[in-house]
């Protein structure tokens, strides 16, 4: 992060033992994975990098020189061998000959494919013409934000010229493309020993014949940089002061959740959405500024923060000293229909006769004075990094305010991008959203079998999931377990006892801080006891009251609150059991609990259905592998009640079962994805047995 105080000193990570014996297109790897694991080179999915090798063709056996680029989409620092695409730089440079002018320049990327080294399907990026066409083997383009700061002021040029002389030379603004390519060549065979170029609003290209070199060079033309601004802006009050005062953090969470399930329902008006709380101390910072609505107004400058952004935040009318969270969000409405009319103003001004349709008219980006940033966007890793982006735009902004004047892109540039034929081109490649793409989904008893299978059937499906467990080790092991399949991103886990009333709202508020809000519920969590009536204490009998039917009760009337401020339906599942509609010896506690439930499952569906609020049943039977309810002396008792050994037990509900087969966790998160996603859309109050069978159950 770029701050006004202090030096900080970018660390040179090159093993020279690890890169001995490297191929040149492995120290290609090597050196982006190293630049893109620091932010404060560039941003994830920012910059690029290449290397000119020297490749044997598998037609011609001759030796020939391939340009090996970032392809379009990928990120530096996780990117692979497979993520560069390769391109021979003979055919690179006879597309000169194809090029008709500037008016044309993007019919240029549909010649880069008739380009392509050895059939490789990784497609090129639109900033191949500018690596193919510097005459160095390795180039470098880089996001940092010190950089930016400089490209974004004012006098981005002077200042490029007072830190680093005539090392690093200036380019004004150009949309990325072919063009620009062939600007920044001219520039290096006009300035032989230039080592690199800052592009106006956009970022830094540094070149070497050499990979080490290339890498150092880039690391000491930014540390330069982040130098010159710790210099320069030491005692110097970023955003000229601050005006508010961050409010205490749990105090700020608390806001956060309030707010961004209410959000969340006005934005989704076209697809789900998921939310992103940040309150780093950049953003604190920012939001808390005397110039916080002039800045954001002017929007962003890197085309990169742009695209992940959009035109400008929306400033939450929220005073920290004085909150009033209700007048907030009585104010919500208006002011994110304002937003909206102001972007298709925006569009309006700005469009072209072949402009592709408006998108999504609503914010990306909320500030809150006090409290920090939310972001929404069609997934969480999306919000998380649309976040990353403004913190770098809010980085930058304090770089050049300080030093300059800080520029946002002119409006009809940063249409030109938005709404660029080539990005929508990029964006009709994307694959079709699953089936529960921006949901969220809270699973009571998220730790156990059912809980998990059920938690990863909807992770398969593109939810995002919070597990609720009394179970935190269990809860950690799960959680590992999905977050490696699926992505820390959209896996939450939070400690919750179903009897406890403040736990449960403290439970959604995180999943309001953490995703937005919620639209699922499986309701899960659950006990097994097993006695005679005469041998059935007072306790037994509550405790299953208590878990199975009170416990149902607080998570779903929790949950009834965030559907309803979100306004966009939801859907609720219990899984009950057989045993709630079909009778059991020795189990008169559990049976008449979960036949509670049942009925609760039908009052809710009553109240729900003029919300879009829909309430069914799962009802399970013998389901022993991965249950944790079979793990203690449930196991023991039932096996006594039908005078079987444990090992036999599981066998003898099979074969009392009319089809004959075991029912395992993953059977009753089948039906309970059914019953969550839209392939219900018009069943409510209604009850799916997943028994194997069993004619006492038929529901009548």
């Amino acid at each position: 992060m770029l701050k006004t105080t202090g030096i900080q000193r970018l660390e040179n990570a090159w093993d020279t033992k690890a890169a001995n014996g490297m191929s040149e297109s492995e120290l290609l790897l090597y050196r982006s994975n190293l630049l893109g694991s620091d932010k404060r080179i560039t941003n994830y999915g920012g910059g690029n990098t290449s290397a000119k090798v020297i490749e044997t063709d598998p037609l011609t056996g001759e030796k020939t020189e391939v340009l090996w680029v970032k392809g379009s989409g990928g990120d530096v620092g996780s990117i692979r061998m497979d993520g560069f695409a390769t391109l021979y730089m003979d055919k690179l440079r006879a597309l000169k000959g194809k090029y008709r002018g500037v008016e044309f320049e993007d019919e240029m990327v549909g010649y880069l494919p008739h380009c392509t080294f050895n059939l490789n399907p990784r497609a090129a990026s639109i900033d191949t013409p500018l690596h193919a066409y510097v005459p160095r083997r390795h180039v470098d383009h880089m996001h940092p934000d010190a950089i930016i700061a400089i490209a974004a002021s004012k006098n981005s040029r002077d200042l490029t010229q007072e830190i680093f002389g005539d090392a690093i030379g200036w380019l004004p603004w150009k949309k990325p493309g072919y063009e620009l390519g062939l600007w920044l060549e001219k520039y290096c065979l006009d300035h032989p020993d230039a080592k690199g170029v800052v592009l106006e609003s956009h970022g830094l290209f540094t070149w070497a014949d050499d990979a080490r070199e290339c890498y150092d060079l880039t690391l000491e033309i930014i540390q330069t940089a982040m130098d010159w601004f710790a210099q320069k802006t030491e005692g110097v009050a970023a955003f000229c002061g601050s005006v508010h005062d961050s409010l205490p953090a749990d105090d700020r969470r608390d806001v956060a959740a309030r707010l961004m399930p209410a959000i969340r329902g006005m934005v989704s008006g076209q697809q789900h959405m998921v939310g992103h709380f940040d309150e780093s101390d950049a953003v604190l910072e920012f939001v808390n500024s005397r110039d916080l609505a002039p800045l954001a107004a002017l929007g962003t400058s890197c085309p990169d923060h742009f695209l992940r952004t959009k035109i400008c935040p929306l400033v939450v009318d929220f005073d920290p000293a004085t909150p009033d969270i209700d007048a907030t969000l009585a104010g919500l409405p208006a002011a994110i229909a304002a937003y909206r009319d102001g972007y298709a103003a925006y569009y309006e001004r700005c469009k072209h006769p072949d402009s592709p349709a408006m998108r999504d008219p609503n914010a990306v980006v909320y500030l809150v004075p006090g409290v920090g940033m939310i972001t929404f966007a069609r997934d969480k890793a999306t919000a998380r990094i649309s976040a990353e982006f403004y913190v770098n735009a809010i980085n930058v902004m304090r770089g050049a305010h300080a030093v300059s004047e800080y520029c946002g892109l002119p409006e009809q540039e940063a249409f030109d991008i938005e709404y660029w034929l080539l990005e929508e081109a990029k964006l009709q490649r994307m694959p079709r959203p699953k089936s529960l793409a921006g949901r969220i989904a809270f699973v009571t008893g998220g730790a156990g079998g059912i809980g998990a299978a059920t938690a990863e059937r909807h992770l398969a499906e593109g939810a995002c999931v919070v597990l609720a467990d009394i179970d935190e080790a269990a809860l950690a092991d799960t959680s590992a377990v999905l977050s490696a399949r699926y992505s820390s991103d959209v896996v939450r886990t939070v400690r919750m006892d179903v009897t406890d009333e403040a736990a449960i709202v403290a439970a959604y508020a995180r999943a309001a801080v953490e995703f937005g809000g919620v639209d699922i519920l499986v309701s899960n969590a659950g006990i097994a006891s097993s006695a005679p009536i005469e041998e059935t204490s007072l306790d037994l009998w509550n405790k299953n009251m208590s878990i199975l039917s009170t416990g149902y009760f607080l998570v779903s009337r929790e949950a009834f609150k965030v559907m309803k401020v979100q306004d966009m339906g939801g859907a609720i599942v219990f899984i009950a059991s057989k045993n709630g509609l079909a009778a059991s010896p020795n189990a008169s506690a559990y049976c008449t609990a979960k036949a509670s439930e049942i009925h609760l499952a039908r009052c809710l569906a009553l109240e729900g259905a003029d919300h879009g609020i829909r309430v069914n049943v799962v009802n399970p039977d013998a389901v022993l592998r991965g249950s944790k309810i079979w793990s203690g002396d449930w196991l023991e008792q039932r096996a006594s009640t039908y005078g079987k050994d444990k090992e036999g037990l599981e066998e003898h509900y099979r074969q009392r079962s009319m089809l004959k087969r075991s029912v395992l966790p993953e059977d009753i998160a089948e039906a309970t994805y059914f019953l969550t996603s839209e392939r219900s859309a018009k069943s409510t109050g209604n009850i799916i047995n997943v028994d194997a069978g069993n004619v006492q159950a038929f529901t009548r």
